[in-house]
């Protein structure tokens, strides 16, 4: 069995790699998982150009989602540190077995953030769905690290004077989705600023015990 070696990329299923690291041995997870609503990479609504969408998004059927969320979710239980966290990104339809998963397993949700993007599927029937959820959640609230001036000190301020760390801090964030022109790109790939602001507030750079 392969040594897990920092700073380098596994592609494989979760389940299977997470089974090769110890107890307790990890400090942040973000994941972003499949939303079981039979999600079409390649669709023209999404203004994508096909030929440059990447192959091999896996979609998991409805009625498979929740044991598939607890498969997942029970090997992250097992192999976080109680000092640690988990950001878990989900669309609205099968939210709840994502919700019932966190609490059969003994996570403790922390926050639920609404990550609000401007962009969503044009809809004639019903309202534009133009957020994700992200459950923010924990083992053990007490040891939980958690670094609130990160990126904002406690008088910075904005040009209007309100407070650039309370606003930093709110459960809704706005943040812009990433467009790219020309090169190919994965379907749904999280912008890199909404992973700098998690990594910030919830890991520290350089450690890895």
């Amino acid at each position: 069995m392969e040594k897990i070696k920092l700073d380098k990329i596994y592609n494989q299923d979760c389940v299977e790699g997470m089974k090769t690291i110890p107890d307790s041995a990890i400090d942040l997870v973000i994941t972003d998982p499949p939303f079981a609503i039979d999600f079409k990479a390649k669709r023209n609504n999404y203004h994508r150009t096909a030929s440059s969408v990447i192959e091999g998004y896996n979609e998991i059927p409805r009625e498979e989602y929740f044991n598939f969320t607890l498969k997942w979710m029970r090997e992250v239980y097992r192999v976080l540190k109680d000092s640690g966290s988990m950001y878990v990104f989900s669309g609205w339809n099968n939210l709840k077995d994502i919700l019932i998963a966190i609490d059969e397993l003994g996570f403790i949700t922390v926050n639920h953030i609404i990550w609000k993007y401007k962009f969503g599927v044009v809809t004639k029937r019903k309202f534009v769905t133009s957020h994700y959820h992200c459950l923010y959640v924990c083992k053990n609230d007490e040891k939980r690290k958690f670094f609130p001036y990160s990126r904002y000190g406690k008088e910075d301020n904005d040009k209007d004077g309100g407070s650039l760390h309370y606003k930093d801090k709110e459960d809704v964030w706005t943040i812009k989705r990433e467009y790219w022109t020309g090169d190919q790109k994965t379907p749904t790939k999280l912008p890199a600023e909404l992973i700098k602001k998690i990594l910030m507030y919830s890991s520290e750079e350089g450690t890895s015990s």
